[in-house]
C-alpha cells in the first residue's frame, strides 16, 4: 500500500494551534498542506473525489505509467503527515457550502486548490445542444478513457471514431488525438491477429510497430484525428518563452514548438490544420456531424479573422480548448475564472483568509502547464511528457522540478505570515470544528488514510 495512515480527528487540541482547510487533495493541495503541518498548523484537506489525484489520475493520460506512479508516491506521503487530515467524497458548493466553510467551521485559514475541472465552452452559440450527439468534451473523454480497463466508472464512456475533429491546440489536444490514433492502430492489428497494447505503441509509436509487422499506415485503412487550431503552428503552447525573452529567444521557441509537433504527428500519425477556428455547426437530423471553420490570420500576435470558411465534417467533434475552474457558490467570476484581486496567490475580495493555488488560479487543467505556474518546464521535459524524447529519456518529465510545488510553497509562507499576527482559536472552537470534520468523515465511511485508500483501491 502507498500511503501511511493517518486517523480521524477526535483527540482534544489546547489553544494556540490554527486549523486551515485545502480544498484539493492534488499536487498543489497536498504540498502547501504538509508545509503547513511541518510548521505545526493543523490541516483539514477536503477532496471532491475518493481518491485525492486530481488531474494525475484522470487527466493524464494512462500511458505515463511511471510519472503517475511517482506523483501518486509523493501525494500519498504528503497527506500521510502527522497533522493532516483527509476529507474525502466531499465537494465544496456540493457538500458543504463555500462561505459556511469560510465564515462558520473555524477555520484560520482556507486554501482553494480545487484545480480546473471545467472544460471551456467551444465558442459557437447552441454547441452545447450536441453534447452526447456529436460532440464530446476533453475532461469527460480522458476521464473515460483512463479508466476503461479498470471499469470503476459505469456511467464514464468514452468512443474513438476514426476521422475524428479535434478542436484544440495544446497538450491536452496532441493527447487527445494520441488516444484516437493509438486505439483505431490496436482495433485494425487485432483484426490481422496482432496484439500490441497503448503502452508500446506510445512508447515505440505507430510507424516502428507497424513496420515491424511488415505493414504501413496505408494498409490499416485509418484516416486518423484532425486537429483544428486558430493560431499557426509555431504558436501552439507546447513550450512558452520568458516574459523578458528578445526575439532571437523567441524564435527559437517558435522553432522548438514546430519541431516537436512535427515529431509527434511523425510518430503518432494526427494532422494539425493551423489558422482555422471553428464558426458554425454542420447538423443533420438533430446530429452534430461537423464543423464550419473560418480562415485566421496572426497580426501583431493576436488572431484575425478572414472571410474565407471551410467545411469540416466527421463522426465526432472533441472540444480541446482548455479547463477553467468549476463555479462555486459564494465566490465571484470574472469572465471563465474567479475574481481575485491578487492573482500571485489567489485573494479573494470579501474573504481576507482565503488563498488560492494551482490551477484553480491559471485557469489550466492540463498537468504539465501546471508544473510551470512558476518557472519554466525544459524542453526535454515537455518532449518525454509528448513522448517524442528518446526511450532512456522518456521519464526525465518525473524528475523536473516542479513549479506548482514552488508557488504552492510561496502561498504557505503568505499563510503563516498571516497567520502569525491573527487570534488563534479556543480550544472549545477547535474541539467544534473537530467534531464538525469528523461528522464528516463519518458520513462518507473514513477512518484513516491508510484503511480508506485500501478500500477505495488503487488508481487507475
Amino acid at each position: 500500500m502507498r500511503g501511511m495512515g493517518n486517523a480521524a480527528p477526535t483527540s482534544k487540541q489546547g489553544p494556540g494551534v490554527h486549523c486551515v482547510a485545502v480544498i484539493g487533495g492534488a499536487t498543489a493541495g497536498a504540498e502547501v498542506a504538509s508545509r503547513l503541518a511541518d510548521r505545526g498548523i493543523t490541516v483539514f484537506v477536503f477532496e471532491q473525489n475518493r481518491r485525492p489525484y486530481g488531474k494525475i489520475e484522470d487527466g493524464l493520460p494512462r500511458w505515463h505509467v511511471a510519472l503517475r506512479q511517482k506523483e501518486y508516491r509523493t501525494i500519498d506521503e504528503k497527506l500521510s503527515r502527522p497533522g493532516v487530515h483527509f476529507v474525502p467524497d466531499t465537494k465544496v458548493g456540493r457538500d458543504v457550502g463555500f462561505s459556511e466553510l469560510v465564515n462558520d467551521w473555524g477555520f484560520s485559514a482556507v486554501v482553494l486548490a480545487n484545480g480546473a475541472w471545467r472544460d471551456r465552452p467551444l465558442p459557437i452559440d447552441g454547441a452545447d445542444a450536441y453534447v452526447g450527439k456529436g460532440l464530446v468534451y476533453q475532461n469527460p473523454f480522458v476521464i473515460a478513457f483512463n479508466h476503461a480497463e479498470r471499469r470503476d466508472l459505469p456511467d464514464a464512456h468514452y468512443e474513438v471514431k476514426d476521422g475524428a475533429i479535434i478542436v484544440g491546440g495544446g497538450l491536452a489536444s496532441i493527447d487527445v488525438a494520441k488516444i484516437h490514433t493509438l486505439e483505431l492502430t490496436i482495433r485494425k492489428l487485432r483484426e490481422r491477429g496482432i496484439e500490441t497494447d497503448v503502452e508500446e505503441l506510445e512508447i515505440k509509436g505507430i510507424p516502428k510497430i507497424l513496420e515491424k509487422h511488415g505493414l504501413a499506415w496505408e494498409d490499416l485503412g485509418i484516416r486518423g484525428a484532425t486537429i483544428y487550431y486558430r493560431r499557426r503552428v509555431e504558436d501552439m503552447p507546447l513550450m512558452s518563452a520568458p516574459d523578458d525573452a528578445d526575439e532571437a529567444r523567441i524564435a527559437k521557441v517558435e522553432a522548438g514548438r514546430k519541431r516537436m509537433l512535427e515529431k509527434s504527428t511523425g510518430k503518432y500519425l494526427f494532422e494539425v490544420v493551423p489558422l482555422a477556428a471553428p464558426d458554425a455547426l454542420i447538423v443533420e437530423n438533430g446530429q452534430l456531424v461537423g464543423l464550419r471553420f473560418r480562415r485566421t490570420k496572426i497580426e501583431n500576435g493576436r488572431v484575425v479573422m478572414t472571410d474565407e470558411t471551410f467545411e469540416a465534417r466527421g463522426p465526432s467533434i472533441i472540444s480541446s480548448i482548455g479547463s477553467i475552474p468549476e463555479p462555486i457558490e459564494g465566490i465571484a467570476m470574472r469572465g471563465e475564472l474567479f475574481d481575485f484581486k491578487d492573482w500571485d496567490i489567489g485573494r479573494l475580495e470579501g474573504f481576507p483568509t482565503v488563498f488560492s493555488v494551482g490551477n484553480v488560479v491559471t485557469g489550466k487543467g492540463n498537468v504539465v502547464a501546471s508544473r510551470k505556474h512558476a518557472t519554466q518546464v525544459s524542453e526535454e521535459a515537455i518532449e518525454a511528457y509528448l513522448g517524442i524524447g528518446e526511450e532512456s529519456e522518456r521519464a526525465a518529465v518525473v524528475d523536473v522540478p516542479n513549479p506548482a510545488t514552488d508557488r504552492a510553497a510561496k502561498t504557505a509562507a503568505q499563510i503563516l505570515a498571516t497567520l502569525g499576527s491573527a487570534e488563534a482559536p479556543t480550544s472549545a472552537q477547535i474541539d467544534a470544528l473537530r467534531e464538525r470534520v469528523a461528522a464528516r468523515q463519518r458520513a462518507v465511511g473514513y477512518d484513516d488514510f491508510k484503511s480508506w485508500m485500501e478500500k477505495v483501491g488503487e488508481p487507475c
